[in-house]
Protein backbone atom coordinates (compact mmCIF):
# COMPACT_ATOMS: atom_id res chain seq x y z
CA UNK A 1 0.00 0.00 0.00
CA UNK A 2 1.48 3.47 -1.13
CA UNK A 3 1.74 6.00 1.63
CA UNK A 4 2.13 9.60 1.78
CA UNK A 5 2.43 11.90 3.91
CA UNK A 6 0.84 16.03 3.71
CA UNK A 7 3.51 18.43 4.38
CA UNK A 8 2.86 21.14 6.69
CA UNK A 9 4.07 24.30 4.98
CA UNK A 10 2.66 26.41 1.78
CA UNK A 11 4.87 26.84 -1.07
CA UNK A 12 4.46 28.76 -4.04
CA UNK A 13 5.77 28.36 -7.99
CA UNK A 14 7.76 31.05 -9.21
CA UNK A 15 8.74 32.16 -12.45
CA UNK A 16 12.02 34.12 -13.60
CA UNK A 17 13.69 34.97 -16.57
CA UNK A 18 15.55 32.56 -17.93
CA UNK A 19 19.16 34.19 -17.57
CA UNK A 20 18.48 34.77 -13.81
CA UNK A 21 20.77 33.68 -11.15
CA UNK A 22 19.33 31.35 -9.40
CA UNK A 23 18.15 33.89 -5.80
CA UNK A 24 19.00 32.70 -2.28
CA UNK A 25 15.70 32.90 -0.77
CA UNK A 26 14.49 30.10 -3.22
CA UNK A 27 16.98 27.83 -1.56
CA UNK A 28 16.02 27.68 1.91
CA UNK A 29 13.43 25.44 3.70
CA UNK A 30 13.00 21.62 3.62
CA UNK A 31 11.54 21.36 -0.01
CA UNK A 32 12.81 23.52 -3.08
CA UNK A 33 13.40 22.98 -6.52
CA UNK A 34 15.17 24.91 -8.85
CA UNK A 35 14.92 23.71 -12.77
CA UNK A 36 16.36 26.29 -15.92
CA UNK A 37 14.80 25.89 -19.37
CA UNK A 38 15.47 27.93 -22.44
CA UNK A 39 12.36 29.72 -21.39
CA UNK A 40 12.35 30.44 -17.54
CA UNK A 41 13.99 29.30 -14.79
CA UNK A 42 11.04 27.88 -12.44
CA UNK A 43 11.45 27.57 -8.66
CA UNK A 44 9.44 25.77 -6.25
CA UNK A 45 9.73 27.17 -2.42
CA UNK A 46 8.15 28.07 0.69
CA UNK A 47 6.00 31.04 -0.14
CA UNK A 48 6.42 33.00 2.89
CA UNK A 49 10.17 33.75 1.19
CA UNK A 50 8.89 35.12 -1.84
CA UNK A 51 9.26 38.85 -3.17
CA UNK A 52 6.29 40.45 -3.73
CA UNK A 53 7.98 41.52 -6.91
CA UNK A 54 8.35 38.07 -8.35
CA UNK A 55 5.86 36.35 -10.68
CA UNK A 56 4.34 33.65 -8.48
CA UNK A 57 1.14 31.32 -7.85
CA UNK A 58 1.27 30.75 -4.25
CA UNK A 59 -1.48 28.69 -1.50
CA UNK A 60 0.46 25.05 -2.51
CA UNK A 61 0.73 21.85 -0.16
CA UNK A 62 2.57 18.98 -1.11
CA UNK A 63 2.03 15.08 -0.44
CA UNK A 64 4.82 13.42 -0.07
CA UNK A 65 5.10 9.95 -1.61
CA UNK A 66 7.08 7.50 0.91
CA UNK A 67 10.08 5.76 -1.32
CA UNK A 68 12.36 5.31 -2.52
CA UNK A 69 10.91 3.84 -5.40
CA UNK A 70 12.56 2.05 -8.20
CA UNK A 71 12.95 3.72 -11.52
CA UNK A 72 11.94 0.24 -13.04
CA UNK A 73 8.39 0.52 -10.89
CA UNK A 74 5.28 1.82 -13.25
CA UNK A 75 2.15 3.15 -11.79
CA UNK A 76 3.66 4.91 -8.74
CA UNK A 77 2.65 8.34 -9.78
CA UNK A 78 -0.51 7.44 -11.79
CA UNK A 79 -1.96 5.97 -8.61
CA UNK A 80 -1.46 9.45 -7.21
CA UNK A 81 -2.73 11.35 -10.04
CA UNK A 82 -5.75 9.14 -11.02
CA UNK A 83 -7.76 9.91 -8.13
CA UNK A 84 -6.87 13.34 -8.10
CA UNK A 85 -7.62 13.87 -11.52
CA UNK A 86 -11.02 12.02 -11.22
CA UNK A 87 -11.87 14.41 -8.28
CA UNK A 88 -11.13 17.27 -10.56
CA UNK A 89 -7.93 18.51 -8.39
CA UNK A 90 -5.42 20.37 -10.96
CA UNK A 91 -1.76 19.41 -9.29
CA UNK A 92 2.12 20.53 -9.82
CA UNK A 93 4.46 17.37 -9.21
CA UNK A 94 8.04 16.92 -9.00
CA UNK A 95 10.69 13.99 -8.77
CA UNK A 96 13.58 13.45 -7.07
CA UNK A 97 15.68 10.25 -7.17
CA UNK A 98 14.05 8.73 -4.55
CA UNK A 99 10.80 9.66 -4.12
CA UNK A 100 7.82 12.04 -6.18
CA UNK A 101 5.87 14.81 -4.32
CA UNK A 102 2.40 15.90 -5.64
CA UNK A 103 0.94 19.58 -5.27
CA UNK A 104 -2.19 20.51 -4.52
CA UNK A 105 -3.94 23.98 -3.95
CA UNK A 106 -4.21 24.43 -0.17
CA UNK A 107 -8.34 25.01 -0.58
CA UNK A 108 -8.25 21.59 -2.27
CA UNK A 109 -6.36 19.79 0.43
CA UNK A 110 -9.21 18.26 2.24
CA UNK A 111 -10.91 16.74 -0.84
CA UNK A 112 -7.62 15.60 -2.36
CA UNK A 113 -7.15 13.44 0.79
CA UNK A 114 -10.34 12.39 0.87
CA UNK A 115 -10.36 10.95 -2.57
CA UNK A 116 -6.59 9.28 -1.74
CA UNK A 117 -8.02 7.68 1.28
CA UNK A 118 -10.94 6.06 -0.95
CA UNK A 119 -8.29 5.16 -3.79
CA UNK A 120 -6.91 3.22 -0.92
CA UNK A 121 -3.78 5.18 -0.12
CA UNK A 122 -2.61 6.28 3.37
CA UNK A 123 -1.98 9.66 4.25
CA UNK A 124 -0.41 11.23 7.26
CA UNK A 125 -1.09 14.54 7.83
CA UNK A 126 1.00 17.17 9.01
CA UNK A 127 3.80 14.86 9.29
CA UNK A 128 7.34 15.51 7.44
Amino acid sequence: MLTLSLLPAEYAVCRLPADASVPDWAMSGTLFCVMRTPDELSLLCGAAQVPADVQQQAGWTAFKLHGPFDFALTGILASVLNPLKDAGIGIFALSTFDTDYVLVQQAQVGVATTALRAAGLTVLEDSR
